[in-house]
């Protein structure tokens, strides 16, 4: 299945050989960077609990104090 948009121009002062040129460079600028779509990227693993506890914990802490030998 093609999920690439469907490019082209709408603009009265252009002639149809500039549009289909415009069009084509921006077709293989997308083929040629990798085109992404929103449904092909990867949903991201769910994180830890632990994890993600530890670093509200460590955010949320109040900085120590220094040591007194220091």
């Amino acid at each position: 299945m093609n999920r690439r948009p469907k490019l082209s121009i709408a603009a009265a002062d252009v002639s149809p050989e500039e549009a289909a040129a415009v069009v084509a460079a921006l077709e293989r600028f997308i083929r040629e960077t990798g085109w992404v779509g929103a449904d092909s990227v990867p949903a991201a693993p769910p994180r830890n609990p632990w994890l993600q506890a530890a670093l509200h914990e460590g955010v949320a802490r109040s900085p120590q104090p220094p040591a007194p030998w220091i």
